[in-house]
């Protein structure tokens, strides 16, 4: 028999970690190759591991809500074949021997007594803590009451393998007395006391009896932090303007029926719009970029990321490759698949990572303009407004006059550092024209 290392799969650019939400199979039980063993949410997306062998599960390595990174072993299958690999036991052990021997020699003895006296780490409330921390934590008899007072330089206030070190070699300095069990108070750097300043305390919420409380979704967590660390980010700014589409909306009423028909699809205003920014980006490149410190990354590809509407309220982003290499048939069954999957929770991580630019219609909801926030390491995205029907004016060769016409705002939300204002209102007068100069005759 063999053993099969299943490991955490790489999920696309800047997905460097994932949390376990819920595992499919439990040890002992037989799984086939493509099979899903357990579910895990990024940053991003949810989305299924599947197994690449067939055998039958016999070790799980993480928990439900453990952080695991990319590469990382999560389970072991044994399998009718050679040995694919050490198992993650194997290689966890010289780990934890590592730290014991170089963090705390001096206190080994106190170590034993309080490892046997010490309950096991558990996550508390919304800090999680890596196998590896518990790990140490367990070898070196750190209580909850420790862990939970470290402070945490990660993301999000996340305790490292550093944090954790660097807390046992102060620890160790001290002292030692062996009790059981440890309820010594942890020691910390001037940095990590909490001021009791009244402008520093947060004011707590007081609700009345007949309030609601509702926790925020992890989802809504994310995007909240995701939203103020754009803000945080970049130096935000806008340019507005208004579109005629009287010529996409009648060509759109003529067709739609006959691409119903012929392709099965659904043809809406989106592809549309999509090919028009796609062409835009085209004409101006230095709007298809990143920031990284002072470096700015030209991007040779257009992925044009495309805000949709989740189940639960919250929006994703799934992105459309290379949109500026598509036709409109081709634009069409894009935007169609990747909205329909993002309705019925089924988009996959690499389905939203690449982005380079984004476009969201918050016409969608009625509006009539936005300024929304750009998706981070873009520098910019497009809000399109609720197209109206209004009296305007209609400039012709034979004079101007007052007809209904079909318009719409758009919003170009830019950052400053990078995008400067003649850059950024060029960028979206160019899409007005494209979709002003649209063929009326045009044949798809």
């Amino acid at each position: 028999m063999a053993k099969f290392e299943l490991k955490l799969p790489k999920m696309g650019e800047s997905v460097a970690e994932a949390t376990i939400t819920s595992w499919l199979k439990e040890v002992g039980d037989t799984i086939e190759a493509d099979e899903a063993v357990f579910e895990i949410a990024t940053d991003k997306v949810d989305s299924e591991v599947p197994s690449e062998v067939d055998g039958v599960l016999v070790e799980k390595l993480f928990d439900v809500d453990d952080v695991v990174q990319v590469g990382q072993t999560i389970a072991v299958i044994e399998t009718d074949g050679n040995d694919t690999g050490a198992t993650e036991e194997s290689k966890a052990e010289p780990v934890v021997s590592e730290v014991i021997s170089e963090a705390v020699a001096e206190v080994a003895q106190t170590v034993v007594a309080a490892k046997e006296t010490t309950s096991p780490i558990v996550n508390s409330g919304d800090r999680f803590y890596s196998p590896l921390v518990r790990n140490i934590a367990k070898q070196e008899g750190i209580s909850q009451t420790e862990l939970d007072a470290i402070t945490g330089s990660g993301k999000d206030g996340r305790v490292t393998k550093n944090d954790i070190l660097s807390y046992i070699e102060t620890r160790g300095s001290q002292p030692a007395q062996v009790t059981a069990p440890i309820q010594e108070t942890p020691k910390v750097s001037p940095t990590q006391v909490k001021t009791t300043d009244k402008k520093s305390e947060t004011t707590p919420v007081v609700a009345s009896g007949e309030d609601e409380i509702i926790e925020m979704t992890r989802m809504g967590k994310l995007i909240a932090h995701h939203m103020v660390e754009s803000v945080q980010t970049s130096a935000h700014v806008q340019s507005f303007i208004e579109a005629d589409v009287t010529k996409i909306w009648n060509w759109r009423s003529k067709v739609k029926d006959e691409f119903k028909k012929r392709e099965g699809e659904n043809l809406t205003f989106t592809p549309i719009f999509m090919e028009a920014v796609a062409k835009a980006l085209r004409d101006f490149p230095m709007m298809n970029i990143s920031l990284q410190g002072d470096t700015i990354i030209k991007k040779k590809h257009i992925n044009l990321g495309m805000a949709a509407a989740l189940p639960d309220g919250n929006l994703i982003v799934p992105v459309i490759k290379d949109a500026d290499q598509l036709n409109l048939v081709g634009m069409t069954k894009k935007v169609n698949d990747l909205a329909g999957r993002a309705r019925d929770n089924k988009l996959k991580p690499d389905d939203i990572s690449g982005g380079t630019y984004t476009v969201t219609n918050v016409g969608t909801f009625g509006s009539i303009m936005g300024t929304p926030i750009i998706n981070q390491p873009q520098v910019g995205i497009l809000a399109l407004g609720a197209i109206r029907k209004v009296p305007a004016v209609v400039e012709t060769a034979e004079g101007d006059f007052i007809g209904i016409r079909y318009r719409m705002f758009m919003s170009h939300s830019y950052d400053h550092r990078v995008v400067n204002g003649a850059l950024g209102g060029q960028f979206v007068k160019a899409v007005k024209d494209y979709l002003e100069a649209w063929d009326s005759d045009r044949e798809i």
